[in-house]
């Protein structure tokens, strides 16, 4: 009996000693952890992964969340949720100048607008868009902004929509896209048909949806607002010297069918009254001669008036 004594309390105090480590460690990671909250236009991807396993996606913490606990080692990477807007009209904020394209006639023009969307959040679709793209260019907010978010929509959203414009302007003369309201209202439907298709090429998948996908259902295409094409100021001054010339026509040959109407009127006089009848006519009707009557059988002396 005395023998087992010491032996159990030996185990005892290697069990005590072996426990000290780990409890230590444990300490290590809950002081590693932190707690996530999103705001209501923001999403979160959690990447679990740490010294002693290999990263790998856990969840997405979807808007408006409580705080979360993330474990030691573990990242969090925002985006946004709702509604954003790529703006290519070159103001001071924008996230790019005007696009350029060419006309059918060859001549090159400009085009402002904002496209209008919505980042695709389904959680996986979501995850594969951070995994393939947010990564590479750092599109995910960080303190609340993104230096890396516009440098990738001038990629995906920019070069997809520059090369759709330039292919729809191809196919419509520069006076017809500045000037013509149908032909402008072609060009939008044809433009909007080929920015959906280059945008999804451009990606690989819909990332970009309607202003008004909510993360759940059909994703939807893009919203566009876009101003008529831009052609340069010469041929504007052109244009509009030209259009100057054909009201003076109009105005001319109007002008001339009065001096016509007023012609052949003279001849008609003239034909009834004679050439001096014609000329006495015409200074009565412009208050020139004043027509005087004179009673019957009056004796009454006129003398001309002095001009």
């Amino acid at each position: 009996m005395s023998t087992k004594k010491p032996e159990a309390k030996r185990r005892r105090l290697r069990g005590y000693l072996l426990a000290v480590p780990v409890l230590v460690v444990c300490g290590l990671f809950l002081s590693g952890c932190s707690r996530v909250s999103t705001q209501p236009d923001e999403v979160v991807l959690h990447y679990a992964g740490g010294m002693f396993e290999a990263i790998k996606f856990e969840r997405c913490i979807n808007p408006s969340s409580g705080a979360t606990l993330l474990g030691p080692g573990d990242t969090g990477y925002s985006y946004p949720f709702g509604q954003r807007t790529f703006d290519f009209s070159g103001a001071s904020d924008a996230e790019s100048k005007p696009l350029s394209v060419v006309s059918k006639d060859n001549v090159e023009m400009t085009v402002s607008g904002v496209a209008t969307f919505t980042l695709n959040t389904d959680c996986k679709t979501l995850q594969r868009f951070h995994e393939k793209i947010g990564l590479k260019f750092r599109a995910y907010y960080e303190e609340g902004e993104s230096e890396g978010w516009r440098r990738m929509l001038n990629i995906y959203m920019r070069v997809p929509l520059d090369r759709a414009m330039d292919a729809a302007s191809q196919e419509f003369e520069w006076r017809g896209l500045f000037n013509d309201p149908k032909v402008k209202q072609a060009w939008e439907a044809r433009v909007g048909v080929l920015a959906r298709q280059f945008i999804e090429e451009t990606g690989g998948a819909d990332y970009f949806c309607n202003q008004n996908y909510t993360g759940s259902g059909e994703c939807g295409d893009i919203s566009l607002t876009i101003q008529k094409p831009e052609p340069p100021e010469a041929l504007v001054n052109a244009l509009a010297s030209e259009q100057a010339a054909k009201a003076e026509n109009v105005a001319q040959t109007q002008r001339n069918a009065k001096v016509r109407t007023e012609i052949e009127s003279i001849k008609d006089l003239v034909r009834v009254l004679g050439p001096q009848g014609a000329v006495l006519w015409q200074a009565i009707q412009k208050g020139q001669v004043s027509v005087v009557p004179i009673p019957q059988g009056s004796n009454l002396n006129i003398t001309p008036q002095g001009r």
